[in-house]
Formats: C-alpha cells, structure tokens, sequence
C-alpha cells in the first residue's frame, strides 16, 4: 500500500477512537508545551539579567575597595578598606589609554528625613560624570556640576523610591530635607530602573556631590568604587589588565594581594548568561522526560490496538500484503499520534508562554529553535516507540490471527 493510502486508513482509524487518541498523545502535549515554556522563561530571565547589567554602564569596568565575595546571592566588601581614593580615577583617566573616563563614588545607607517622615535611604555620592558612565537620566530637574562638586553644596537628585516613601509621591524639586541631620535641597529626579541583578532597588537613591558625601555626610578620604568606562567593548579585558597594574604601583603592593576587585561586566554578562543558560537547559531536560512518558502511552496504546485489529491483520495478510505493509502501517499511526500531539504541544506551549507574559508572572521569550526541537523530539519519541508494535504486528502468523476472537 502507499504511503497515502497507510496516512488515510490510519486516520479513519485514530478518528474511531476519538477518546483514546486523545490520552494517547496527552502526554506528548504536556511534554512539547512544558519544553515550551520552561525554555521561554529561561529565554526571558537571560534577557532580563542582560538588561539589567546593562543599567549599570555602557562598557563599564566597576573598581571595588578590597576583596568581595557573593554572600546570600548577593555582593559583599569582606572588609572595610580605605586605600581606594579619588585621586585614583584620575590616574586611571590619565594613565590608562583604553579608559574614556572614571568617576570615584561612595554609598551608604542613611536617614533622610522631610518634615515628619523618616526614610533609610541610599546615598550615592558621586562625580557629574558619574551620571552618564551609571546611565542615570533625568525625568525632572537637573544634575549638579563641577563647580556645586568642588564647593560641596548641599543638593540632591532623587530617585523615585525615595520620592514614593520619603516625599509621598509629591513633585521633589526645591524641597528642602536632611540627610543624617544635614540639609538638602532637591534639584532633579531620575529616571525609574529598578533593580540590578543583586536585587538591589536602584530606584532608591539619593545623589550627592561627591565632595558633599566625603565631607560634609561620611567625612572620609576614601571612595568605595571607581566606574571605569572603556573606549570599545572590544577593550574592556585591556581596561582592566591597565587598571590593575596602575593600582598594584599606585598602592605599592609589590607581593601582596590586591586591596580592590575588579569586574568586567563583559565577564559578568557572559558569566550570568552562561548561569542561567544551564538552568535553562536542565529544567528544559526535566521537561523533556514528560515527552517519554508521553511514549509509553502511544507504546500501550499501540500494543492494544496490535491485540484488537489482529483479525484485521490476518485478513490483509490473507490477500496478499506482506510484513513490510503491516509494520508500515502501525509506524505511520504511532507517528501521526506522536506529530498531532506535537502539533497541539507547541499551541499549548506557545500560549501558555505568552499568558505567563501578559499576566506578568515572568517575562518569556519564545525561542523558536526550542519549538523545533521540541516538535521533532515528539515525533521522534513516536516512531522509535511504535517500533516494537508495529514489528510484533507484523509478525502476526495470517492463520492464527484469523482465529482470533
């Protein structure tokens, strides 16, 4: 018989057992949309992750006083260290040729206080170069220049947590308000960019000169960080080799160990992705083995019809089809079941992805390549289980499967 001739029977004879047929492939359903999905979570993690270090800086190389280690998921300085000066991002401007700028900044949580409401806000004290090398842009107001710096005036951009919880959503610009009992008036109002990778709001901040910060706030010598933009991507590795070397020779270490970190947010972005890559790819593994389950189902559901339509295959080897016919015609059936349930897994797949999306639980993002393969793992998963009913199909004696009852 042809191949169109098997594809026809083969549908009148799935189309009988309309019930059957649908529990048979379930399995495969649930496997091609769980592929699916899990796969477009992961595709929309590894988006957002790329997105939010990109938040931090274009071409950034982040320079961090002492060592740091990753503690509860997130990232901390393992000792206070006070050898990290301003006056090092000015060597790195002037000495290092892959460097386009440098902007020296210090952070710490402190009590900001308006009228009668008290907020534990972070306040970032940084240079006016700092704003583009952190893409930190404005909604409202203005950011402070070299002069208001160099005099350590008393101003502050705000972000927009800080104007949520401390100002109650009012318009900041000229309220006047206290940082650890130091007066402040508002000049600007960033731009909302919620966290970074650490889960870290960075919408909750408050700007200051940093001449303001180190002397007039925390009354320090010392910065804890230097954002170093390169001139390239294809630069930041020789950035931070350059850095590195101008540190060790500036803070005399010779044979000791570095008193600063460095991170390159090429390595970073590379290292997250990496990361949630292999997540992506376990959890789409642990999906796939529903698709094998899926097979045992199209395996028994075959193995039953072998058992009830051995009369049937009696009579058509009776008249002349031979073993090839038979075991071409149960293959063609287990691979229609395996191909429609796939069909049906990758609908399911795709909208399911795409709810999750629109009712905002994750960001997914579909990847096109996992559908392929998922569609072709099921039928693959359909043929290589029909396999053994359609030979013990066709091993069928004509005689004794005519006496079958």
């Amino acid at each position: 018989m042809k191949l169109s001739g098997n594809v026809v029977l083969s549908v009148e004879i799935l189309a009988a057992h309309k019930l059957r047929t649908l529990l048979s492939i379930l399995g495969i359903i649930v496997g091609v949309g769980a592929v699916i999905l899990m796969v477009s979570i992961g595709k929309g993690a590894e988006k957002r992750i790329v997105k939010l270090i990109r938040n931090m800086g274009t071409n950034l190389v982040v320079v961090n006083a002492g060592q740091t280690r990753i503690i509860a998921g997130r990232q901390r300085q393992i000792e206070n260290v006070t050898t990290l000066l301003a006056g090092d991002a000015e060597a790195i401007v002037r000495d290092c040729p892959s460097a386009a700028g440098a902007a020296p900044a210090i952070v710490r949580k402190s009590v900001a206080r308006w009228e009668a409401e008290n907020y534990n806000a972070s306040v970032l004290g940084i240079t006016r170069s700092g704003f583009s090398l952190r893409n930190l842009t404005l909604v409202s107001g203005r950011i402070f220049d070299e002069e208001e710096d160099r005099a350590r005036r008393r101003v502050a951009v705000v972000g927009p947590t800080v104007v949520e919880n401390l100002f109650l959503g009012k318009n900041p610009i000229g309220l006047k308000f206290r940082i650890n009992r130091v007066p402040f008036e508002v000049i600007g109002m960033t731009a909302p960019k919620g966290t970074d990778i650490n889960g870290m709001d960075l919408d909750d901040i408050v700007v200051v000169p940093l001449g303001t910060a180190m002397r007039r706030l925390f009354n320090v010598t010392y910065v804890q960080t230097i954002y170093v933009q390169a001139r390239s991507a294809g630069l930041l590795d020789r950035v931070e080799n350059e850095i590195t070397l101008l540190l060790e020779q500036r803070h005399r270490l010779r044979n000791r160990p570095d008193d600063f970190t460095i991170q390159n947010q090429a390595t970073l972005l590379a290292t997250e992705k990496e990361t949630t890559s292999s997540m992506t790819a376990l959890i789409g593994s642990v999906a796939a083995i529903s698709l094998l389950v899926g097979g045992v189902g199209i395996l028994a559901v075959m193995l039953i019809s072998v058992r009830e339509r051995a009369r049937e295959i009696g009579l058509r080897r009776a008249v002349g089809a031979c073993r090839l016919d038979i075991r071409n015609q149960f293959l063609v059936e287990s691979s229609l079941l395996a191909g429609a349930g796939g069909i049906l897994g990758v609908i399911f797949g795709i909208l399911t992805a795409l709810a999750v999306s629109a009712f905002g639980y994750w960001e997914t993002v579909i990847s096109w390549p996992a559908v392929g393969y998922g569609f072709a793992f099921s039928v693959s998963v359909g043929l290589i289980f029909g396999i053994y009913p359609a030979v013990r199909a066709a091993n069928l004696e004509p005689i004794q499967a005519l006496r079958t009852e």
